[in-house]
């Protein structure tokens, strides 16, 4: 899966390389040659791109009814949980139980105080 959204990116990226002719604009060998390579690219790619597209059209139905059962229980998790940063992450026991412990004060990031400056 990730080598069809890495050739996903590539595809969309290439989207971006000029159109016009390399000899009316007065381009460079240079950019010639990356212009014939991008191409390349393309028609190489292009086989694993339809196949892609075959797979998301594939799952789509099963994404839809997914997000129709699991949208609801969702929301409520987020109504009940306030802030994720205030847990650990979830750990599975040996008997598969999945457990998401809450940090400890101590634990916890410090909050600003009012006026004081937030780094992003």
């Amino acid at each position: 899966m990730r080598q069809y959204l890495a050739i996903a990116s590539m595809i969309f990226g290439l989207a971006f390389v000029p159109a016009a002719d390399a000899e009316e604009s007065g381009s460079s060998l240079m950019e010639r040659g990356a212009k014939l390579f991008f191409e390349g690219i393309l028609k190489e790619v292009e086989p694993a791109v339809k196949d892609l597209q075959g797979l998301l059209e594939d799952m789509e139905p099963a994404l839809q009814d997914f997000v129709q059962q699991m949208g609801p229980a969702l929301a409520d998790l987020m109504d009940e949980i306030e802030d994720f940063s205030a847990y650990h992450p979830p750990e599975i026991l040996p008997n598969g139980d999945i457990i998401m412990r809450k940090k400890t004060p101590d634990e916890l990031p410090p909050t600003p105080e009012d006026g004081e400056a937030v780094d992003l």
